[in-house]
Protein backbone atom coordinates (compact mmCIF):
# COMPACT_ATOMS: atom_id res chain seq x y z
CA UNK A 1 0.00 0.00 0.00
CA UNK A 2 1.20 3.28 -0.80
CA UNK A 3 2.71 5.68 1.96
CA UNK A 4 4.22 9.64 2.48
CA UNK A 5 7.66 7.62 2.96
CA UNK A 6 8.49 9.77 -0.29
CA UNK A 7 6.77 13.14 0.51
CA UNK A 8 8.42 13.07 4.24
CA UNK A 9 11.61 12.61 3.01
CA UNK A 10 11.24 15.60 0.42
CA UNK A 11 9.34 17.52 3.29
CA UNK A 12 12.58 16.72 5.63
CA UNK A 13 14.47 18.71 3.21
CA UNK A 14 12.50 22.09 3.17
CA UNK A 15 9.93 21.53 0.18
CA UNK A 16 6.69 22.74 0.86
CA UNK A 17 4.16 21.72 -1.69
CA UNK A 18 5.12 17.88 -3.08
CA UNK A 19 2.74 16.53 -5.95
CA UNK A 20 2.88 12.91 -7.38
CA UNK A 21 2.35 12.67 -10.44
CA UNK A 22 1.70 9.58 -13.33
CA UNK A 23 0.02 8.87 -16.99
CA UNK A 24 -2.28 6.53 -18.20
CA UNK A 25 -2.68 5.27 -22.16
CA UNK A 26 0.64 5.00 -22.95
CA UNK A 27 0.11 1.31 -24.40
CA UNK A 28 -3.33 1.93 -26.12
CA UNK A 29 -3.43 2.31 -30.15
CA UNK A 30 -5.86 5.23 -29.83
CA UNK A 31 -7.15 8.68 -28.02
CA UNK A 32 -4.71 10.89 -26.21
CA UNK A 33 -2.21 9.91 -23.20
CA UNK A 34 -3.61 11.19 -20.10
CA UNK A 35 -1.47 12.99 -17.15
CA UNK A 36 -1.99 14.03 -13.70
CA UNK A 37 -0.64 15.83 -10.87
CA UNK A 38 -1.83 16.03 -7.46
CA UNK A 39 -0.70 17.50 -4.25
CA UNK A 40 -2.22 16.38 -1.02
CA UNK A 41 -2.46 17.60 2.37
CA UNK A 42 0.06 16.80 4.72
CA UNK A 43 -0.33 13.07 5.77
CA UNK A 44 -3.50 13.28 4.45
CA UNK A 45 -4.75 9.33 4.53
CA UNK A 46 -7.56 8.69 2.39
CA UNK A 47 -8.72 5.37 2.63
CA UNK A 48 -8.74 2.49 0.30
CA UNK A 49 -5.87 4.73 -2.17
CA UNK A 50 -3.71 2.12 -4.13
CA UNK A 51 -2.60 1.88 -7.56
CA UNK A 52 -5.44 2.67 -10.24
CA UNK A 53 -4.60 -0.85 -11.69
CA UNK A 54 -4.89 -3.01 -8.21
CA UNK A 55 -8.84 -1.08 -8.16
CA UNK A 56 -12.14 -1.43 -9.29
CA UNK A 57 -14.02 0.34 -11.75
CA UNK A 58 -16.75 1.42 -9.28
CA UNK A 59 -13.65 2.19 -6.57
CA UNK A 60 -11.42 4.53 -9.06
CA UNK A 61 -14.42 6.16 -9.57
CA UNK A 62 -14.78 6.94 -5.90
CA UNK A 63 -12.00 8.02 -4.71
CA UNK A 64 -11.55 10.47 -8.09
CA UNK A 65 -14.23 12.57 -6.62
CA UNK A 66 -12.80 11.86 -3.04
CA UNK A 67 -9.16 13.02 -4.48
CA UNK A 68 -10.53 15.88 -6.19
CA UNK A 69 -12.35 17.35 -2.73
CA UNK A 70 -9.69 16.94 -0.66
CA UNK A 71 -6.67 17.72 -2.35
CA UNK A 72 -4.49 20.98 -2.29
CA UNK A 73 -4.59 20.99 -6.02
CA UNK A 74 -4.79 18.69 -8.73
CA UNK A 75 -4.42 19.18 -12.36
CA UNK A 76 -5.06 17.13 -15.52
CA UNK A 77 -3.85 17.35 -18.65
CA UNK A 78 -2.85 15.12 -22.06
CA UNK A 79 -0.69 14.47 -25.24
CA UNK A 80 -2.82 14.04 -28.45
CA UNK A 81 -2.80 11.37 -30.74
CA UNK A 82 -0.91 13.43 -33.23
CA UNK A 83 1.89 14.33 -30.02
CA UNK A 84 2.33 11.26 -29.40
CA UNK A 85 2.84 10.21 -33.54
CA UNK A 86 5.31 13.65 -33.68
CA UNK A 87 7.70 12.76 -30.34
CA UNK A 88 6.95 9.21 -29.67
CA UNK A 89 4.90 8.17 -26.30
CA UNK A 90 7.87 8.57 -23.71
CA UNK A 91 8.25 12.12 -25.06
CA UNK A 92 4.61 12.77 -25.02
CA UNK A 93 3.89 10.97 -21.77
CA UNK A 94 6.72 13.60 -20.46
CA UNK A 95 4.95 16.63 -21.75
CA UNK A 96 1.58 15.47 -20.52
CA UNK A 97 2.83 15.12 -16.89
CA UNK A 98 5.21 18.63 -17.45
CA UNK A 99 1.88 19.78 -18.33
CA UNK A 100 -0.26 18.42 -15.51
CA UNK A 101 2.35 19.63 -13.32
CA UNK A 102 2.51 23.29 -14.67
CA UNK A 103 -1.46 23.42 -14.64
CA UNK A 104 -1.40 23.11 -10.35
CA UNK A 105 -3.44 25.96 -9.21
CA UNK A 106 -0.93 25.88 -6.35
CA UNK A 107 2.45 25.57 -7.50
CA UNK A 108 4.84 22.29 -6.93
CA UNK A 109 8.42 22.89 -5.55
CA UNK A 110 8.79 19.09 -6.09
CA UNK A 111 7.45 16.42 -8.47
CA UNK A 112 7.52 12.65 -7.08
CA UNK A 113 7.19 11.30 -11.00
CA UNK A 114 6.21 7.72 -11.49
CA UNK A 115 8.68 5.32 -13.34
CA UNK A 116 12.00 6.10 -14.04
CA UNK A 117 12.30 8.77 -16.29
CA UNK A 118 12.03 12.69 -15.69
CA UNK A 119 12.61 15.68 -18.15
CA UNK A 120 12.06 19.17 -18.00
CA UNK A 121 9.97 19.85 -15.34
CA UNK A 122 11.39 23.07 -13.83
CA UNK A 123 11.45 21.91 -10.74
CA UNK A 124 13.57 19.25 -8.64
CA UNK A 125 12.14 15.64 -8.88
CA UNK A 126 12.49 12.09 -7.77
CA UNK A 127 11.40 9.30 -9.98
CA UNK A 128 10.22 6.43 -8.49
CA UNK A 129 9.17 2.91 -9.82
CA UNK A 130 5.81 1.25 -9.31
CA UNK A 131 5.16 4.42 -7.23
CA UNK A 132 1.57 4.85 -7.83
CA UNK A 133 2.02 1.58 -5.44
CA UNK A 134 4.59 3.39 -3.07
CA UNK A 135 3.37 7.03 -3.00
CA UNK A 136 0.45 8.40 -1.91
CA UNK A 137 0.50 10.91 -4.16
CA UNK A 138 1.67 9.13 -7.21
CA UNK A 139 -1.57 6.77 -6.30
CA UNK A 140 -3.73 9.79 -6.50
CA UNK A 141 -2.47 11.41 -9.12
CA UNK A 142 -2.76 7.95 -11.26
CA UNK A 143 -6.35 7.47 -10.15
CA UNK A 144 -7.15 10.74 -11.84
CA UNK A 145 -5.20 9.75 -14.97
CA UNK A 146 -6.59 6.23 -15.57
CA UNK A 147 -10.46 6.97 -14.39
CA UNK A 148 -10.28 10.57 -16.93
CA UNK A 149 -9.06 8.23 -19.43
CA UNK A 150 -10.98 5.51 -19.27
CA UNK A 151 -13.91 8.73 -19.50
CA UNK A 152 -12.76 9.76 -22.52
CA UNK A 153 -12.88 6.25 -23.81
CA UNK A 154 -16.38 6.16 -23.15
CA UNK A 155 -16.49 9.62 -25.18
CA UNK A 156 -14.68 8.26 -28.12
CA UNK A 157 -16.81 5.02 -28.09
CA UNK A 158 -20.04 7.35 -29.46
CA UNK A 159 -18.09 8.79 -31.82
CA UNK A 160 -16.18 5.81 -33.20
CA UNK A 161 -18.98 2.99 -32.00
CA UNK A 162 -17.40 0.16 -34.65
CA UNK A 163 -14.36 -0.02 -32.31
CA UNK A 164 -15.81 -0.91 -29.14
CA UNK A 165 -13.85 1.38 -27.67
CA UNK A 166 -15.39 1.69 -24.34
CA UNK A 167 -14.96 -2.04 -23.57
CA UNK A 168 -11.16 -2.38 -24.38
CA UNK A 169 -10.10 0.94 -23.58
CA UNK A 170 -8.42 1.36 -26.67
CA UNK A 171 -5.63 -1.13 -25.92
CA UNK A 172 -4.65 -3.80 -29.06
CA UNK A 173 -7.00 -6.58 -28.29
CA UNK A 174 -7.40 -9.03 -31.18
CA UNK A 175 -11.27 -7.82 -31.29
CA UNK A 176 -9.69 -4.37 -31.53
CA UNK A 177 -7.04 -4.79 -34.02
CA UNK A 178 -9.47 -6.74 -36.23
CA UNK A 179 -11.63 -3.75 -35.83
CA UNK A 180 -8.88 -1.67 -37.48
CA UNK A 181 -8.14 -3.36 -40.15
CA UNK A 182 -11.96 -4.09 -40.74
CA UNK A 183 -12.96 0.10 -40.83
CA UNK A 184 -9.63 1.59 -41.09
CA UNK A 185 -7.97 3.94 -38.38
CA UNK A 186 -9.72 7.09 -37.55
CA UNK A 187 -8.32 10.49 -36.74
CA UNK A 188 -8.25 9.24 -33.03
CA UNK A 189 -5.13 6.48 -33.93
CA UNK A 190 -1.74 7.12 -33.20
CA UNK A 191 -0.12 6.32 -36.51
CA UNK A 192 3.60 4.98 -35.20
CA UNK A 193 1.09 2.00 -33.04
CA UNK A 194 -0.43 0.47 -36.24
CA UNK A 195 2.22 -1.27 -37.55
CA UNK A 196 0.53 -4.54 -37.80
CA UNK A 197 -1.51 -3.09 -40.45
CA UNK A 198 1.47 -2.76 -42.61
CA UNK A 199 2.98 -6.28 -41.58
CA UNK A 200 -0.61 -7.66 -42.74
CA UNK A 201 -0.15 -6.17 -46.09
CA UNK A 202 3.55 -7.69 -46.16
CA UNK A 203 2.35 -10.95 -45.30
Amino acid sequence: MPTFEYEEKHYAEGYTAICGCDEAGRGPLCGPVVAAAVILPRGEIIEGLNDSKKLTEKRREALFDIIKERAVAYSIAEASPSEIDEINILNASMLAMRRAVEGLSVPADFALIDGNCSRGFGIPTETVVKGDSKSCSIAAASILAKVTRDRGCVELDKQYPEYNIAKHKGYPTKEHMDAVRKYGAAPIYRKTFLKFLSKDENS
